[in-house]
Protein backbone atom coordinates (compact mmCIF):
# COMPACT_ATOMS: atom_id res chain seq x y z
CA UNK A 1 0.00 0.00 0.00
CA UNK A 2 2.95 3.01 0.71
CA UNK A 3 4.62 1.51 -2.70
CA UNK A 4 0.76 2.04 -4.19
CA UNK A 5 1.07 5.58 -2.45
CA UNK A 6 4.34 6.77 -3.17
CA UNK A 7 3.58 5.92 -7.00
CA UNK A 8 0.11 8.11 -6.78
CA UNK A 9 1.55 11.02 -5.29
CA UNK A 10 4.73 10.48 -7.84
CA UNK A 11 2.37 10.92 -11.09
CA UNK A 12 0.52 13.30 -9.82
CA UNK A 13 2.89 15.61 -8.58
CA UNK A 14 5.19 14.84 -11.71
CA UNK A 15 2.12 15.89 -14.16
CA UNK A 16 1.41 19.08 -12.18
CA UNK A 17 4.57 20.36 -12.56
CA UNK A 18 5.23 19.12 -16.35
CA UNK A 19 2.64 22.23 -16.61
CA UNK A 20 4.52 25.13 -14.66
CA UNK A 21 5.88 26.27 -18.00
CA UNK A 22 2.94 26.19 -20.32
CA UNK A 23 0.63 27.99 -17.65
CA UNK A 24 3.46 30.32 -16.79
CA UNK A 25 2.99 31.09 -20.75
CA UNK A 26 -0.75 31.29 -20.25
CA UNK A 27 -0.38 33.98 -17.32
CA UNK A 28 2.61 35.49 -17.09
CA UNK A 29 3.75 38.48 -18.62
CA UNK A 30 7.31 37.33 -20.02
CA UNK A 31 9.96 34.96 -19.55
CA UNK A 32 8.23 31.67 -20.44
CA UNK A 33 10.17 31.11 -23.36
CA UNK A 34 13.44 32.12 -21.77
CA UNK A 35 12.25 29.74 -18.97
CA UNK A 36 11.60 26.74 -21.97
CA UNK A 37 15.54 28.06 -23.54
CA UNK A 38 16.96 26.92 -20.50
CA UNK A 39 14.66 24.33 -18.83
CA UNK A 40 15.70 22.35 -22.17
CA UNK A 41 19.36 21.29 -21.70
CA UNK A 42 18.58 20.92 -17.83
CA UNK A 43 15.82 18.57 -19.09
CA UNK A 44 18.43 16.56 -21.60
CA UNK A 45 20.70 16.39 -18.58
CA UNK A 46 18.28 14.89 -16.27
CA UNK A 47 17.16 12.29 -18.95
CA UNK A 48 21.15 11.16 -19.41
CA UNK A 49 21.59 11.13 -15.78
CA UNK A 50 18.85 8.96 -15.00
CA UNK A 51 19.24 6.78 -17.67
CA UNK A 52 22.97 6.19 -17.16
CA UNK A 53 23.53 6.77 -13.54
CA UNK A 54 20.48 5.13 -12.00
CA UNK A 55 18.71 2.72 -14.70
CA UNK A 56 21.20 1.17 -16.28
CA UNK A 57 23.38 0.59 -13.48
CA UNK A 58 20.12 -1.28 -11.75
CA UNK A 59 19.15 -3.15 -14.54
CA UNK A 60 23.17 -4.24 -15.08
CA UNK A 61 22.31 -5.67 -11.05
CA UNK A 62 19.54 -7.84 -11.99
CA UNK A 63 20.43 -9.26 -15.59
CA UNK A 64 23.33 -9.88 -18.29
CA UNK A 65 25.39 -6.99 -19.52
CA UNK A 66 24.79 -7.57 -23.21
CA UNK A 67 21.20 -8.69 -22.91
CA UNK A 68 20.70 -5.43 -20.98
CA UNK A 69 22.38 -3.50 -23.20
CA UNK A 70 19.98 -4.86 -26.43
CA UNK A 71 17.16 -4.25 -24.32
CA UNK A 72 17.99 -0.36 -24.41
CA UNK A 73 18.92 -0.65 -27.94
CA UNK A 74 15.26 -2.00 -28.46
CA UNK A 75 13.83 0.91 -26.34
CA UNK A 76 15.92 3.29 -28.45
CA UNK A 77 14.60 2.12 -31.63
CA UNK A 78 11.53 0.97 -30.63
CA UNK A 79 10.18 5.25 -29.57
CA UNK A 80 12.01 6.38 -32.68
CA UNK A 81 9.19 4.32 -34.77
CA UNK A 82 6.63 5.07 -33.25
CA UNK A 83 7.55 8.87 -32.85
CA UNK A 84 7.55 8.50 -36.77
CA UNK A 85 4.92 6.66 -37.18
CA UNK A 86 2.27 8.81 -34.69
CA UNK A 87 3.96 11.83 -35.97
CA UNK A 88 4.88 13.19 -31.96
CA UNK A 89 6.39 16.37 -31.82
CA UNK A 90 8.78 17.43 -28.57
CA UNK A 91 8.27 21.66 -29.13
CA UNK A 92 11.81 22.59 -27.53
CA UNK A 93 12.36 25.15 -29.57
CA UNK A 94 10.90 27.68 -32.28
CA UNK A 95 12.85 27.98 -35.52
CA UNK A 96 11.05 28.49 -38.70
CA UNK A 97 10.81 25.25 -39.72
CA UNK A 98 9.53 24.05 -36.67
CA UNK A 99 6.74 26.43 -36.45
CA UNK A 100 5.86 26.04 -40.12
CA UNK A 101 5.69 22.11 -39.84
CA UNK A 102 3.64 22.23 -36.99
CA UNK A 103 0.98 25.27 -38.11
CA UNK A 104 -0.07 22.40 -40.22
CA UNK A 105 -1.06 20.22 -37.56
CA UNK A 106 -4.86 20.84 -36.20
CA UNK A 107 -5.00 21.04 -32.38
CA UNK A 108 -7.02 17.43 -31.87
CA UNK A 109 -3.67 15.77 -33.78
CA UNK A 110 -1.46 18.19 -30.84
CA UNK A 111 -3.53 17.11 -28.23
CA UNK A 112 -3.85 13.18 -29.48
CA UNK A 113 -0.16 13.35 -29.66
CA UNK A 114 0.93 15.26 -26.37
CA UNK A 115 -1.73 12.59 -24.59
CA UNK A 116 0.16 9.42 -25.77
CA UNK A 117 3.13 10.52 -25.50
CA UNK A 118 1.91 11.43 -21.60
CA UNK A 119 0.61 7.67 -21.17
CA UNK A 120 4.30 6.56 -22.45
CA UNK A 121 5.97 8.62 -19.72
CA UNK A 122 3.05 7.21 -17.09
CA UNK A 123 4.17 3.80 -18.24
CA UNK A 124 7.60 4.63 -17.79
CA UNK A 125 7.16 5.59 -14.36
CA UNK A 126 4.96 2.80 -13.05
CA UNK A 127 7.64 0.44 -14.74
CA UNK A 128 10.39 1.93 -12.75
CA UNK A 129 8.01 2.10 -9.13
CA UNK A 130 7.52 -1.90 -10.36
CA UNK A 131 11.32 -2.32 -9.42
CA UNK A 132 11.94 0.23 -6.78
CA UNK A 133 10.02 3.38 -5.38
CA UNK A 134 13.71 5.23 -5.37
CA UNK A 135 14.23 4.41 -9.08
CA UNK A 136 10.81 5.66 -9.70
CA UNK A 137 10.66 9.15 -7.90
CA UNK A 138 13.94 9.73 -10.24
CA UNK A 139 12.36 8.54 -12.99
CA UNK A 140 9.54 10.99 -12.62
CA UNK A 141 12.04 14.06 -11.54
CA UNK A 142 13.79 13.28 -15.60
CA UNK A 143 10.11 12.87 -17.13
CA UNK A 144 8.93 16.35 -15.18
CA UNK A 145 11.73 17.95 -16.21
CA UNK A 146 11.40 17.11 -19.56
CA UNK A 147 7.83 17.69 -19.86
CA UNK A 148 8.19 21.37 -18.71
CA UNK A 149 9.61 22.56 -21.87
CA UNK A 150 7.18 20.47 -24.20
CA UNK A 151 4.06 21.53 -22.53
CA UNK A 152 5.37 25.52 -23.11
CA UNK A 153 5.80 24.45 -26.85
CA UNK A 154 2.30 22.55 -26.90
CA UNK A 155 0.44 25.73 -24.81
CA UNK A 156 1.99 27.77 -27.33
CA UNK A 157 0.84 26.20 -30.52
CA UNK A 158 -2.67 25.53 -29.22
CA UNK A 159 -3.08 29.44 -28.11
CA UNK A 160 -1.79 30.45 -32.22
CA UNK A 161 -4.52 28.21 -33.20
CA UNK A 162 -6.49 30.88 -31.28
CA UNK A 163 -7.75 28.59 -28.57
CA UNK A 164 -9.04 29.98 -25.45
CA UNK A 165 -6.47 30.40 -22.52
CA UNK A 166 -9.15 28.60 -20.03
CA UNK A 167 -9.92 25.83 -22.66
CA UNK A 168 -5.68 25.41 -23.41
CA UNK A 169 -5.43 24.85 -19.54
CA UNK A 170 -8.14 21.88 -18.91
CA UNK A 171 -7.75 19.98 -22.23
CA UNK A 172 -4.03 19.83 -20.71
CA UNK A 173 -4.71 18.77 -17.46
CA UNK A 174 -6.83 15.88 -18.69
CA UNK A 175 -4.03 15.24 -21.21
CA UNK A 176 -1.86 14.87 -18.32
CA UNK A 177 -3.74 12.27 -16.58
CA UNK A 178 -2.67 9.89 -19.19
CA UNK A 179 0.49 10.11 -16.97
CA UNK A 180 -1.72 8.55 -14.06
CA UNK A 181 -3.12 6.37 -16.29
CA UNK A 182 -0.16 4.90 -17.66
CA UNK A 183 1.77 4.41 -14.44
CA UNK A 184 -1.35 3.05 -12.53
CA UNK A 185 -1.37 0.32 -15.26
CA UNK A 186 1.84 -0.63 -15.64
CA UNK A 187 2.19 -0.78 -11.80
CA UNK A 188 -1.07 -2.50 -11.00
CA UNK A 189 -0.08 -5.41 -13.78
CA UNK A 190 3.33 -5.69 -13.95
CA UNK A 191 3.76 -8.39 -11.43
CA UNK A 192 1.19 -10.44 -13.22
CA UNK A 193 2.74 -10.33 -16.41
CA UNK A 194 5.98 -11.42 -14.88
CA UNK A 195 8.33 -8.92 -17.06
CA UNK A 196 11.76 -9.06 -15.83
CA UNK A 197 13.47 -5.58 -13.86
CA UNK A 198 16.19 -5.28 -16.04
CA UNK A 199 14.06 -5.69 -19.00
CA UNK A 200 11.77 -2.73 -17.80
CA UNK A 201 14.77 -0.22 -16.96
CA UNK A 202 16.48 -1.13 -20.26
CA UNK A 203 13.25 -0.23 -22.22
CA UNK A 204 13.10 3.13 -20.00
CA UNK A 205 16.73 3.75 -20.28
CA UNK A 206 16.76 3.59 -24.29
CA UNK A 207 13.42 5.53 -24.04
CA UNK A 208 15.66 8.51 -22.40
CA UNK A 209 18.65 8.06 -24.20
CA UNK A 210 16.58 8.56 -27.32
CA UNK A 211 14.72 11.69 -26.16
CA UNK A 212 17.94 13.25 -24.90
CA UNK A 213 20.12 12.21 -27.92
CA UNK A 214 17.71 12.96 -31.01
CA UNK A 215 15.63 15.58 -29.99
CA UNK A 216 16.97 17.82 -27.63
CA UNK A 217 20.53 17.85 -27.65
CA UNK A 218 20.47 18.85 -31.33
CA UNK A 219 18.04 22.29 -30.35
CA UNK A 220 21.73 23.31 -27.85
CA UNK A 221 23.51 22.48 -31.18
CA UNK A 222 21.14 24.82 -32.84
CA UNK A 223 21.73 27.58 -30.50
CA UNK A 224 23.49 30.60 -32.85
CA UNK A 225 24.54 32.69 -29.80
CA UNK A 226 27.43 31.46 -28.20
CA UNK A 227 27.55 32.63 -24.69
CA UNK A 228 23.68 30.70 -24.91
CA UNK A 229 24.82 27.94 -26.06
CA UNK A 230 27.89 28.10 -23.21
CA UNK A 231 24.77 28.48 -20.31
CA UNK A 232 22.45 25.69 -21.71
CA UNK A 233 25.90 23.54 -21.81
CA UNK A 234 26.30 24.17 -18.40
CA UNK A 235 22.97 23.74 -17.41
CA UNK A 236 22.57 20.54 -18.62
CA UNK A 237 25.79 19.83 -16.46
CA UNK A 238 23.30 20.92 -13.89
CA UNK A 239 21.11 18.64 -14.77
CA UNK A 240 23.55 15.65 -14.65
CA UNK A 241 24.57 16.85 -11.13
CA UNK A 242 21.40 17.06 -9.75
CA UNK A 243 19.29 13.99 -10.62
CA UNK A 244 23.08 11.94 -10.15
CA UNK A 245 22.80 13.33 -6.24
CA UNK A 246 18.70 12.87 -6.75
CA UNK A 247 19.17 8.93 -7.41
CA UNK A 248 21.55 8.51 -4.82
CA UNK A 249 19.94 10.32 -2.05
CA UNK A 250 16.42 8.12 -3.29
CA UNK A 251 18.41 5.07 -2.43
CA UNK A 252 19.23 5.85 0.86
CA UNK A 253 16.13 7.46 1.77
CA UNK A 254 13.32 5.51 -0.01
CA UNK A 255 12.37 1.90 1.85
CA UNK A 256 12.17 -0.57 -1.22
CA UNK A 257 10.00 -3.74 -0.94
CA UNK A 258 10.05 -6.89 -2.87
CA UNK A 259 7.92 -7.43 -5.89
CA UNK A 260 6.93 -10.67 -7.78
CA UNK A 261 8.83 -9.18 -10.63
CA UNK A 262 12.55 -9.96 -8.70
CA UNK A 263 11.96 -13.88 -9.36
CA UNK A 264 11.95 -13.09 -12.86
CA UNK A 265 15.10 -11.29 -13.38
CA UNK A 266 17.15 -12.35 -16.47
CA UNK A 267 19.69 -15.18 -16.45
Amino acid sequence: MADWLMLLIAATAGSVVSLVGGVYLLYGKRGARTLQRFAVPFAAGALLAAAFLDLLPEALEHGDAAQILLYALIGLVLFFVLERSLSWFHHHHDDEKTTHTAGRRTVSLIVIGDTVHNLIDGMAIGASFLVDPAIGFVTTLAIAAHEIPQEIGDFGLMLSKGMPKRKVLIVNLVSALATIVGAVLVYGFGDSLGISESLLLAVTAGFFIYIASSDIIPTIHAEPKRKAASIQTLVLILGIVIVGVAAQSAHQLIPHEEHATDTHHVE
